[in-house]
C-alpha cells in the first residue's frame, strides 16, 4: 500500500501532495514520494542480493472504465521471453472466472514509462516478471454470459486467493517440467517408458515455465 495518505483523504490515485505515484518510479523523491522511494530501494537491494531470487513484481490497481480483472505486461524483442511472460496470466485465467486474458495486454506505451511495471521491467533481468494487475471498480462478466456481476469485498478477496493459487500452480509446473527434463539412466536395451502426461498445446508453456525460474 504505497498511497496511505492519499487514500485517507479519499483519493484513489493521487497522494497527499497530488502526485500520481505510479508515474514516478524513474526518479522518486524521498521527500515528495517517500513510500515509492523506500520500496524502490528495497527492490533494488533484493535484486542485488545473491541470496535472493526476485522472480515476480505485481502491482495492483483498480480500473475505472474496464470490467473484470486483467493484466498489463511488458514487450520484449526475444519471442521466447515474451511467450514466457504470458504464462502467469494464462494460468490465472484458468483459476479465476472474473479474470480476462482477452483484456490482458503487453505494451511499451511511452506514457507509462514511469510506472513500476515499465521501470522494473527494464531494470531487472529476464528471470524477473513484472505485471500490473488491474481490477474493475464495479463489475465483471463471466465467460459465456452477458450480465455484469457487481464486485463485492468477498469477490475481490477471492481474486486475491486465486492469484495466490496461481503462484502455486506456476511453481508446481516448474517442478514437473524440471523432473521430466532430468535424463534418467537406462539399460541399453530398455525401452523408453510411455509418458502418461499429455502436454498438448501446453508444451511451450511448460517449457517456458522451467526457463523462467
Amino acid at each position: 500500500m504505497l498511497n496511505p495518505d492519499g487514500v485517507y483523504l479519499g483519493n484513489y490515485r493521487c497522494s497527499l501532495m497530488g502526485f500520481d505515484l505510479n508515474r514516478h518510479w524513474l526518479d522518486p523523491s524521498p521527500w515528495a514520494h517517500p513510500t515509492l522511494h523506500g520500496v524502490k530501494q528495497l527492490i533494488v537491494q533484493m535484486y542485488n542480493d545473491p541470496k535472493t531470487s526476485l522472480e515476480f513484481y505485481i502491482d495492483i490497481h483498480a480500473h475505472s472504465t474496464m470490467m473484470n480483472g486483467f493484466m498489463y505486461g511488458n514487450i520484449f524483442e526475444d519471442e521466447e521471453l515474451f511467450q514466457r511472460q504470458a504464462i502467469f496470466p494464462k494460468l490465472l485465467c484458468q483459476n479465476a472466472e472474473d479474470f480476462s486474458y482477452s483484456s490482458t495486454s503487453f505494451n511499451r506505451d511511452a506514457m507509462k514509462a514511469g510506472t513500476g511495471r515499465r521501470f522494473l521491467g527494464g531494470l531487472l533481468d529476464h528471470t524477473s516478471y513484472c505485471y500490473t494487475l488491474e481490477v474493475s471498480f464495479y463489475s465483471y462478466i463471466i465467460g459465456g454470459t452477458t450480465a455484469a456481476v457487481p464486485y463485492t469485498e468477498e469477490a475481490y478477496m477471492k481474486l486475491g486467493r486465486n492469484v495466490a493459487r496461481t503462484f502455486l500452480d506456476y511453481y508446481r509446473l516448474n517442478a514437473l517440467v524440471e523432473k521430466v527434463a532430468i535424463p534418467v539412466p537406462r539399460l541399453r536395451k530398455e525401452k523408453a517408458p510411455t509418458s502418461t502426461h499429455s502436454c498438448g498445446a501446453t508444451t511451450p508453456t511448460a517449457k517456458g515455465a522451467r526457463r523462467a525460474r
